[in-house]
């Protein structure tokens, strides 16, 4: 069963780089009493990933602080030290927190996961965006083909 509005996001962890390595993330804990934007994305250095997801929700940071967000948060299917590089490389600093679900775990327990097999990526996760407050999705997106529509930046803003 794919996630929905209203829904909790599910308790899993997930990993972040930190100075002396990976350092896991509680999602209870991470979204208690604030309000985080979260985008999922198939995979780090990816194409459309790289070159529109992460900068778009990089070039609107402010404004979704502005609509009193928190937290941003890119989740994908990649170990922390990837997730790490990643955003080293595209240069997010504090402002987007980059999250590995190295598992899948958060991508399955949502109903967002995606069999890539075929193409040689093994499970991902689907496209998304959402808005999750204290715990709780008060919107979400979610690509039904490859590409970045319903989940960039620009609409999720109007959604907060």
């Amino acid at each position: 069963m794919t996630i929905s509005v209203g829904d909790s996001i599910p308790r899993e962890t997930l990993y972040r780089m930190g100075a002396n390595g990976p350092e896991p993330v509680d999602t209870q804990d991470y979204f208690k009493g604030r309000k985080v934007v979260v985008f999922g994305l198939p995979g780090a250095y990816t194409p459309t990933c790289s070159a529109q997801h992460v900068p778009g929700y990089l070039k609107h940071a402010d404004a979704f602080k502005a609509k009193g967000v928190d937290a941003i948060a890119c989740v994908s299917v990649n170990d922390a030290f990837v997730m790490g590089a990643w955003g080293k490389d595209q240069g997010v600093g504090d402002a987007i927190d980059m999250l590995a679900d190295g598992s899948a775990d958060l991508a399955k327990a949502m109903g967002l996961d995606l069999d890539l097999s075929e193409r040689g990526f093994g499970m991902r996760s689907q496209r998304f965006a959402m808005v999750v407050e204290d715990g709780v999705v008060k919107a979400l997106a979610v690509e039904e083909r490859p590409g970045l529509d319903v989940s960039a930046a620009e609409k999720l803003l109007d959604k907060v």
